[in-house]
């Protein structure tokens, strides 16, 4: 990596909680086969079933995962907020990506080629295990969600989609606490399995009610979160 790029990548992740008190030296080692990645809104960083060469960390910005059944459905797996690491399937023993990341905002991505994965975890266990924590993250959100399908009322899924992404890219405004990426009507049904019109008729309903505000660009602010807990019953 040059000096340049290097510094880039360094100012972008030093204030990251994974490489908080990482010694100097570490991070160099860790930044040595690093390469930054700008990516468009509603660009990909990879597609479902392409080579998984390399693992990635988003920098800034927000991403989605989404998974296209065989059915043709598609079902958005998880979300990615800066810091996290995603795409290391390597660590898994895949060879392909089981979904597509997309932009969901203009973001930045740091990537490593795959077969550095078992270097870095030998010479930096400590931030390593880090990272799995996010897989850890990801398979409990799973199981949530399965749950949810089987025994949740509609209501409730969609209530409980909400709070997982509040509760990951939430900030407390004034108002309430905004949800700091574009979401869609379309994702939050594809979160909670069920339609774009039940989803639609769910948040106007609740807008009437005083519990959420669309705001604008596609941000949501959940103007009264003890209401929404409420909805989505115990998790």
């Amino acid at each position: 990596m040059t000096q340049g790029v290097k510094s880039a990548a360094r100012a972008l992740i030093q204030e990251l909680d994974i490489f908080h008190d990482v010694p100097e030296a570490e991070l160099e080692d860790i930044l040595a086969l690093a390469r930054p990645r700008r990516v468009v809104e509603g660009n990909s960083v990879f597609t479902q079933g392409a080579s998984a060469l390399h693992f990635y960390l988003l920098a800034e910005g927000q991403l989605k995962v989404v998974h296209m059944s065989p059915e043709g459905e598609q079902i958005i797996a998880h979300w990615v907020g800066p810091g996290q690491l995603f795409g290391f399937v390597v660590a898994l023993g895949r060879r392909d990506y089981p979904g597509t990341a997309l932009a969901v905002m203009d973001s930045t991505v740091l990537a490593w080629p795959a077969r550095a994965w078992e270097g870095l975890a030998q010479r930096h266990p400590a931030v390593v295990a880090k990272a799995l924590q996010t897989v850890g993250q990801h398979l409990q959100d799973a199981f949530a969600r399965l749950r949810d399908v089987s025994a949740a009322r509609v209501e409730q899924r969609v209530a409980r989609a909400l709070l997982r992404i509040m509760r990951q890219s939430g900030r407390r405004t004034e108002q309430g606490v905004k949800i700091e990426f574009p979401i869609t009507r379309r994702d939050i049904a594809e979160m909670s399995s069920t339609t774009l019109y039940t989803v639609s008729r769910t948040l106007s309903a609740w807008q009437q009610a005083g519990v959420l505000s669309g705001g604008r660009r596609r941000r949501i602010v959940v103007l009264d979160p003890h209401a929404l807990v409420c909805i989505a019953g115990k998790e």
